[in-house]
């Protein structure tokens, strides 16, 4: 089974990495500008970026003030290799002797190449330093020893001296040619700001490396645009000089689509490994026939970016078991379905930013550094919050809002709250595209528009009654990182990705009401006041305010004819219930204002009514006389007129029914009792009800009476719940436990008469409670006659045991039996038999309940000697035991 990690916050006292430093820029060059920019420095760059070498210039207009600027320390720090050209004046310039002191410091502690060039000034000169003079104020002395050091350090390197070559141009032919054999053409660039990319390795690195036996198969998987080929590339630029043979295929997806897709991949991967210019590929399959014999027989490093279907995998790493050991295969996909069929060994899901990552990234792309300005403080962290952690958006923004001004910032803040970026969009859409059917797609849509932060199951229903078969198509959502599911199995989605699936909508036409899903307030108003609406729109939402006076009329839902999914907070709605749709499968209408639900609104397909704080006096006016089978959730807690519930026969496959704080409902119908799917019954705080109708569920498993004050009983029929797990009645007038909840098997939370906690905990306290309030003393034979044969719990003090004991077979309902001697006295064989038979006859009445009982048992151990208070201390220790004891009894 492969093991699941999600990254973004891990210890800080985690393993260093040792991994070399990874480089933003092959060559950063210094120079004085004056000097050399128009003409050596200026030729030298163009020669470096046309063989590829990416190469660090700043900028000429770049302020140069007293510090070297953030973006220039990071240049420094993030360039492979760092050429500095000495010219005359050079040396007088301080920000080039500080830009100077930080080469030399990167060079020493952080392993960069450093390639003087000596333009128009010798080493020599520079290694001799007391006679060079710098222009300082006097408490700088400490500065000028530094810059002397470094310009003897710099001096004595291998380098060029330009007075030694026919011409510039031959200089800086040899210059790029060293610069190319020094680099390592291995490394993959990432990205220039790497903010807390390391804590997002160490797992996965740790994991391949701990991996002694056999491949290993690494996925990473995430959301689009969270930065899963970015961990991929610094993975492998961590590892690859562990592995002679390697290969990183990069944009699988987009690559496969092309007519030579699946080759040119083969051929790539080909030649990758077996180090070749070209590897000719005749066809797919020959392809694979030699991909399997190179992995069979080589320990390779294969990074497979961007994987979307399980062909791709197949074509270009096969079967696992046909790859040598000690390989490493690193897979990423937005599908995390892939990774299970292959069977990968560790699942590295990649999490979002949290917000001090966010604004750190943000910044350097926005402001060129770590923080926002302090003007822009506040706005920043506006954007952040938009950005949701997701780093592509956090970049994206971040470059749009480079050196714009604060009025440009709040515009396009504004804009995004309607339109979505562009390029966000584009990168979060490949997901949404790559669904196989329409219907998967629509149940993406409806969850963004309607049903975000609601139960799974719940919308699993809703969506199935409108044929969607989301039990498979929710699945799918989550497995391609479209959806997630949050805690309480409650739906989630990022919002970037909630914005893409309501931009899918609102671009499907110009004119809103031919778009399917409506849910902007002022669109819906207007259709609604309009009566615009058209047979295109199949879900529509609208909050209004509780005291709102808006009034809509029913005909203006005439032409609605495919509204499956409605969803009104206190909407008032006159006229003809009738002209509303015959396809709803969900009516959510908070805030309902009729005294009843009309008989001319049909719901033969609804799948869920959910109407909390409505007007309903009755839910319907007359009994009903449609049968409504796809019915199986009924909410109207808060409804302060309800007075009873509708004949449940007419609703059979109802599962949950809310009716939490409904003060004046006095009548619950009895066929509720009957009810062959019921789940939940929560009739919390409806302070009217009397009585609870007998319920013979065997599917229940949450029963909530808490607050129903007036309820004063439970019947023993609770033990037909069979399946209840939940049973809550705090505040209620029940002063009596029914017996026959010890029976329930499944139980494991109770609240009720005092008790709150686990069942398996309780459960002795409830035993005991039962017994002792008719406990009775015995010191005699004679005192026996006297009792009642109610007697559940007897004291025992006498000697003549045996005679005693002989008598307790007349008591039915006696459960325990404690005795008080004086002497050490051992129990006899005869005392020992009768206690036996005591116990096996109560275990034969059903009104007893008592269990069967060897002679190791509780039972016979309840006859122990020493003071009243040790045999009392014994019998609460023992309950434990008499608890397990029933429950065992029960199941065989």
């Amino acid at each position: 089974m492969p093991s699941y990690s999600s990254s973004p916050s891990f210890s800080k006292s985690r393993s260093k990495s040792k991994s070399k430093p990874q480089f933003t820029y092959d060559v950063f060059i210094s120079f004085r500008g004056e000097d050399t920019r128009r003409n050596f420095v200026s030729h030298l760059y163009s020669a470096l970026k046309d063989t590829g070498v990416n190469a660090f210039l700043d900028d000429e207009k770049l302020d140069k003030g007293e510090e070297l600027t953030s973006e220039l320390l990071h240049a420094i720090e993030g360039s492979q290799i760092t050429i500095i050209v000495f010219s005359h004046n050079y040396i007088h310039s301080t920000w080039c002797l500080d830009e100077l002191l930080k080469i030399m410091e990167c060079h020493a502690f952080r392993g960069q190449v450093v390639m003087p060039v000596f333009y128009d000034i010798g080493p020599s000169f520079l290694r001799d330093t007391q006679h060079i003079s710098f222009e300082v104020i006097s408490d700088q002395q400490n500065k000028i020893k530094q810059w002397k050091k470094a310009l003897t350090q710099a001096a004595n390197l291998s380098g060029w001296d330009l007075k030694h070559y026919r011409n510039e141009n031959n200089l800086m032919k040899e210059i790029v040619c060293k610069v190319l054999k020094r680099l390592d053409r291995t490394y993959l660039s990432i990205t220039n700001f790497p903010v807390g990319l390391e804590c997002r390795l160490q797992h996965a690195i740790d994991f391949i490396r701990n991996k002694k036996i056999g491949t290993c198969i690494l996925g990473i998987w995430g959301m689009g645009g969270i930065g899963k080929t970015t961990i991929a590339k610094s993975i492998y630029n961590e590892i690859r000089h562990e592995f002679k043979y390697r290969s990183f295929l990069a944009n699988i997806r987009e690559v496969w689509g092309g007519d030579r897709g699946p080759i040119d991949l083969q051929e790539q991967l080909l030649s990758d490994i077996l180090k070749t210019t070209k590897t000719n590929v005749h066809s797919i399959d020959w392809g694979k026939g030699k991909i399997k014999e190179m992995l069979c027989t080589k320990k390779v490093l294969v990074v497979l970016d961007d994987v979307n279907i399980f062909e791709q995998l197949n074509a270009l790493c096969g079967n696992r078991n046909e790859i040598s050991r000690g390989s490493v295969i690193i897979i990423t996909t937005r599908n995390v379905r892939l990774l299970k069929e292959i069977g990968v060994d560790y699942v590295h899901g990649v999490e979002k930013m949290n917000k001090i990552e966010s604004l750190e990234l943000f910044s350097w792309h926005a402001f060129r550094r770590a923080n926002p300005t302090r003007d822009f403080f506040e706005v920043s962290k506006e954007v952040i919050t938009y950005c949701g952690g997701l780093p592509l958006a956090l970049e994206v923004l971040g470059s749009y809002l480079y050196k714009r001004s604060k009025e440009e910032w709040q515009s396009v803040l504004s804009k995004l709250k309607e339109i979505p970026n562009d390029k966000i969009q584009e990168k979060l859409k490949i997901s949404y595209d790559g669904l196989s059917d329409h219907m998967e797609k629509d149940i993406f849509l409806d969850i963004c528009c309607f049903f975000i932060g609601k139960d799974r199951g719940y919308v699993t229903e809703i969506l199935n009654g409108c044929g969607l078969h989301a039990d498979i198509g929710i699945p799918v959502l989550v497995e391609r990182s479209l959806i997630k599911v949050e805690k309480n199995n409650k739906l989630g989605i990022h919002d970037l990705l909630r914005d893409m699936g309501r931009e899918i909508v609102r671009q499907s036409s110009p004119l809103r009401q031919k778009r399917s899903r409506l849910w902007v307030h002022d669109h819906v108003l207007d259709i609604l006041t309009e009566h615009t609406g058209t047979e295109a729109i199949e879900g529509l939402a609208l909050k209004l305010h509780r005291h709102g006076r808006v009034h809509f009329s029913a005909e203006t839902f005439e032409n609605m004819k495919r509204l499956r999914i409605l969803q009104f907070d206190h909407v008032q709605l006159a006229g003809d219930y009738g002209h509303i749709s015959k396809q709803l499968t969900w009516v959510y209408w908070r805030g309902f204002s009729l005294k009843y639900i009309p008989d001319n609104f049909y719901q033969g397909k609804v799948v869920a009514i959910d109407m909390k704080h409505s007007n309903l006096k009755l839910v319907w006016k007359e009994p009903q006389r449609q049968i409504l089978q796809s019915l199986k959730f009924i909410n109207l807690s808060h409804s302060k007129f309800l007075t009873k519930t509708p004949d449940f026969s007419k609703l059979p496959n109802l599962e949950r029914v809310i009716l939490k704080d409904c003060p004046n409902l006095s009548e619950l119908h009895h066929s509720i009792g009957d009810l062959p799917n019921l789940l939940i019954l929560n009739l919390k705080d409806c302070k009217c009800l009397r009585n609870l109708p007998v319920i013979k569920s065997k599917s229940l498993r949450v029963l909530i009476l808490s607050g129903c004050s007036k309820i004063d009983k439970l019947e023993e029929e609770i033990v037909q719940m069979e399946s209840l797990t939940t049973l809550r009645a705090e505040n209620t007038s029940l002063t009596q436990v029914p017996f026959s909840i010890i029976r329930l098997k499944k139980i494991g939370f109770i609240s009720l008469c005092g008790y709150e906690g686990l069942a398996s905990v309780l459960f002795p306290s409830i035993i005991w409670s039962w017994m002792s309030p008719t406990t009775g003393r015995v010191s005699s034979m004679q005192s026996f006659g006297s009792m009642s044969t109610s007697l559940v719990s007897v004291h025992l003090q006498d000697n003549n045991l045996v005679n005693l004991l002989s008598k307790l077979s007349e008591f039915s309902k006696l459960r325990s039996i404690c005795v008080q001697c004086n002497s050490d006295l051992q129990l006899t064989q005869e005392l020992r038999r009768i206690v036996d038979d005591f116990c096996k006859l109560h275990s034969a009445m059903e009104t007893t309940y008592a269990p069967q009982i060897s002679e190791n048992s509780m039972v016979s151990r309840l006859i122990g000697f020493g003071s009243h208070y040790q045999v009392m201390d014994m019998l609460s220790n023992d309950m434990t035991e008499c608890t397990l004891l029933l429950q065992r009894k029960e199941e065989e």
